[in-house]
């Protein structure tokens, strides 16, 4: 009885400690995140780079050791981690007086900084120190429920979780941005090799995820989805370091992190439909997010908006990372067959992005009329600040390539276009109707094609009669070919296999 109790505080330490890890780790993408030393190798203690990246995988494993019980996961934890945490806490240096304010900053740039930096360096030591403390907690725990023994096969999948948490701005290091002008041929821009290119890797990487997946049982289709969200999560915090002015789209105000683009809610409620199995999350991610997905891969905005950089920089391949994992969550659970919606389900996600459109707007009127009106010391924020809103803001700024007629909708000091924003919205929901369509489409060619398979199969079959005792015509497979028609229809009938 001991035993029993003890595990069970155990398991519910661990699970606490992790979830405290994950809300740290958080809180420090904030203000300094690491990811700023990852394309600056040379300027920071080399094994200091490396544990941080060692570390992140910390964020993929001890969630799917301590939540879902993964071995595998648990093994590398407990004998790899350690090792990164305690290396990291020797080795940081002067890490964490980064800082833009320097003896020639203007009063403008120290404005800035003010606004940026709001977390202090004591509070930023704090929560790294505390974090690793509570990691290397969770991993010691992971010894007294598991024990010392451990599965070699489990580190195969070591070099795969590494991969999975890349800092993606390591590639910064082999190149210098400043060497290349939009004249360039390795620069991103729409409808280019490149922009085509992206394309493929994202319907290739869909497919070839939903044939992964497709032969595997429930549980193990599961934990890969809910592994794919959390790395999506991991990758898509990496942009925090924008706060220093330094990273995706080079945003430069604190207020650029808020999830209120589309595709930047998209990727917590995608996570949280895999994690949750919410039919609703399931809906809403499907009819919205995946449309949101979809849309910005075919058409970025205007080129002379954004600032693409060239195929491997950061921003391109944050994008393209991003995206695809938000759009094959998205998609994934209904291929799968986890989640199947009717038109009704369509009603809750239409009205979600209405009030997502409400509050964006709302939001970017208001954070724009702020930022515009910040001073601090009396010196207000400098130009290129201003000049750049938060990417919520494209219910401020029509992405298309046409002026429209300007309806005025005043927020504080921010006057923002009605007619745009009427139009986003009816816009979204015709690209949702097509959705839906194609999503029956896909039903009834995935249904017709199976139907043809077996009764392919089934003709080339030895007929039973032959083997003792059924009519000459029946066979094995086509008994077969009728029950998984059967079930297919009857799964198309039947309630969502999901709450």
């Amino acid at each position: 009885m001991n035993k029993v109790k003890l595990r069970i505080s155990v398991e519910r330490t661990m699970k606490i400690c992790t979830a405290a890890v994950l809300a740290l780790a958080l809180l420090l993408t904030f203000t300094l995140s690491d990811y700023y030393i990852f394309n600056r190798i040379s300027e920071f203690n080399a094994a200091f780079v490396i544990s941080q990246w060692i570390k992140k995988t910390g964020l993929l494993l001890l969630p799917l050791a301590v939540y879902y019980n993964k071995k595998c996961c648990a093994d590398i934890a407990k004998y790899i981690l350690p090792v990164a945490i305690i290396v990291s806490l020797c080795t940081f240096g002067n890490f964490f007086d980064i800082t833009y304010v320097t003896a020639e900053s203007t009063g403008e740039q120290i404005a800035l900084s003010h606004l940026n930096e709001f977390m202090p360096k004591w509070a930023n030591i704090a929560m790294f120190s505390a974090s690793c403390g509570i990691e290397l907690a969770v991993c010691g725990l992971l010894f007294v429920r598991d024990g010392w023994e451990v599965k070699a096969r489990s580190f195969v999948y070591l070099p795969f979780a590494v991969i999975a948490v890349m800092p993606l701005n390591l590639f910064e290091n082999f190149f210098d941005i400043n060497n290349y002008s939009p004249a360039h041929f390795l620069w991103f821009k729409n409808f280019t090799i490149w922009h085509f290119l992206a394309l493929i890797i994202l319907a290739a990487f869909t497919v070839g995820a939903y044939y992964f997946l497709k032969n595997k049982d429930d549980e193990t289709r599961q934990h890969y989805l809910i592994a794919t969200a959390i790395v999506l999560l991991i990758q898509y915090h990496s942009k925090d370091s924008v706060l220093l002015g330094d990273g995706y789209n080079v945003y430069y105000t604190v207020f650029a992190v808020l999830p209120l683009f589309i595709c930047n809610i998209g990727v917590y409620v995608s996570c949280l439909s895999v994690i949750l199995r919410k039919k609703v999350l399931y809906a809403i991610s499907f009819f919205v997010h995946a449309v949101g997905a979809l849309t910005v891969f075919v058409y970025f905005g205007k080129d002379d908006m954004s600032n693409y950089g060239i195929i491997g920089s950061y921003s391109i391949l944050y994008f393209c990372l991003t995206h695809c994992l938000l759009f094959a969550l998205c998609v994934l659970p209904t291929a799968l067959g986890i989640y199947k919606f009717k038109p009704k389900d369509c009603i809750t996600p239409l009205i979600y992005y209405c009030v997502v459109i409400i509050i964006a707007a709302v939001a970017s009127g208001l954070v724009s009329s702020y930022l515009n009106a910040y001073e601090y010391n009396g010196f207000k924020l400098p130009d290129y600040a201003l000049d750049r809103p938060p990417n919520y803001a494209f219910t401020q700024v029509c992405p298309l390539p046409v002026e429209l007629p300007l309806v005025p909708l005043q927020i504080w000091n921010c006057t923002l276009n009605l007619f745009y924003l009427i139009l986003l919205y009816v816009a979204y929901v015709c690209l949702f109707w097509a959705f839906t369509a194609a999503y029956y489409l896909f039903l009834l060619i995935r249904k017709k094609t199976l139907a043809a398979i077996l009764k392919k199969r089934a003709a080339a079959e030895i007929p039973l009669a032959a083997i003792g005792g059924r009519a000459s015509g029946e066979t094995a497979v086509s008994r077969d070919a009728a029950a998984e028609i059967a079930a297919e229809d009857n799964a198309e009938k039947s309630e969502d296999p999901v709450e």
